[in-house]
């Protein structure tokens, strides 16, 4: 297991110092579904998003809808 990994009692804790008090049978659970989390923001922080616009430069209501999708 990574150092960094979250382990299912520090899951149950974090989630009692939110005020989200977890049942047991939960911690394993919470625990791998913040794991997956931490792995995918991982990800994308990697990502070069050098020439992408900013969002405010993106205009939805100019969209052409196909009706058939």
């Amino acid at each position: 297991m990574p150092a960094d990994e979250l382990t299912p009692p520090e899951a149950a804790r974090w989630a009692a110092r939110a005020g989200l008090p977890l049942e047991d049978d939960r911690h394993a659970e919470v625990a791998a579904t913040a794991q997956h989390i931490h792995t995918v923001v991982s990800v994308l922080r990697e990502l070069d998003f050098g020439d992408t616009p900013p969002a405010f430069g993106y205009r939805a209501a100019k969209e052409q809808h196909d009706a058939a999708v």
